[in-house]
């Protein structure tokens, strides 16, 4: 069962599905409070959010979109934050592309994702997460990055919706910190609820253009499916998680060390053993 009762959100008006890591069990301790964010956009971050976010200390924000997604909304971020673009489906970005004509012809959309389409399409998706050589890279430049000594202060890394490519860096960063997996699906799950901000005005507009929003919410969420195929994609190409950061992202084993000191609190934590 889940063992993180905290509530991790980070409630703003113009960043949804906005949250810490900070807290989650892992194999030494927790994650460590304060250090790693995860966030839908943060192109419409505005007023307040804007001060909220330089008070959180954000420093560097990993934009994973594509190009097409970032063009003409790229982050509205404080003066003082570096943005590093890691673009995850550089090497196929059919599947975020076809997304976006949702708020086109949500008619023209609902028919690409008709009988289990759409969810096949999404586990099929977050299989590229794991295995697809832009994926690796945007990744291993990810983890790179987040143990760089020069690097300072807080980061937070965001998608459009921050919860497929969002999904699998948080995914893969608990489980190389020793993370249970329950803990995982259910850090991974809380999108659905984090996210209803975006989503619901989404299924509102869809249903006026007579769509039916229930064909449309597995899309606009994440399911168990999908969390499940990343895994299988994992373990079928590499093993375990060790096993991806080391012959898939390429990372050593004294990198791996250096994420899991650096982003592990120890403060009251007694071992079960």
């Amino acid at each position: 069962m889940p063992t993180h009762p905290l509530d991790r959100r980070v409630l703003l008006k113009t960043a949804p599905n906005f949250r810490d890591l900070g807290g989650i069990p892992v194999a030494d301790g927790t994650v460590r409070a304060g250090a790693l964010y995860r966030s839908a956009t943060l192109a419409k971050l505005d007023g307040d959010d804007v001060a909220a976010v330089a008070d959180l200390d954000v420093r560097t924000v990993y934009d994973l979109r594509t190009a097409a997604e970032r063009d003409g909304a790229l982050d509205n971020l404080p003066d003082s934050t570096r943005t590093v673009w890691l673009d995850v489906l550089a090497d196929n970005a059919q599947n975020a592309a076809a997304t976006g004509l949702l708020m086109t012809d949500p008619v023209a959309y609902a028919e690409t994702i008709s009988d289990g389409r759409g969810i096949a399409q999404m586990e099929e998706a977050n299989r590229n997460f794991v295995s697809l050589p832009s994926a690796l890279d945007a990744y291993r430049a990810f983890y790179l990055d987040l143990i760089d000594e020069t690097r300072t202060g807080a980061a937070l890394f965001h998608c459009t919706t921050g919860k497929d490519r969002t999904g699998w860096a948080a995914t893969s960063f608990l489980l190389l910190l020793g993370a249970d997996e329950a803990d995982v699906r259910a850090d991974y799950l809380e999108t659905n609820t984090d996210l209803a901000p975006m989503t619901e005005p989404i299924l509102d507009f869809a249903a006026s253009k007579g769509v039916d929003g229930e064909l449309l919410r597995p899309l606009l969420g994440v399911r168990d499916s999908y969390f499940d195929a990343a895994l299988d994609e994992m373990r079928t190409q590499f093993g375990a998680v060790e096993d991806y950061a080391i012959n898939g992202l390429k990372l050593t084993s004294e990198q791996i060390t250096a994420l899991r000191e650096r982003f592990t609190s120890r403060s009251g934590f007694v071992s079960a053993t």
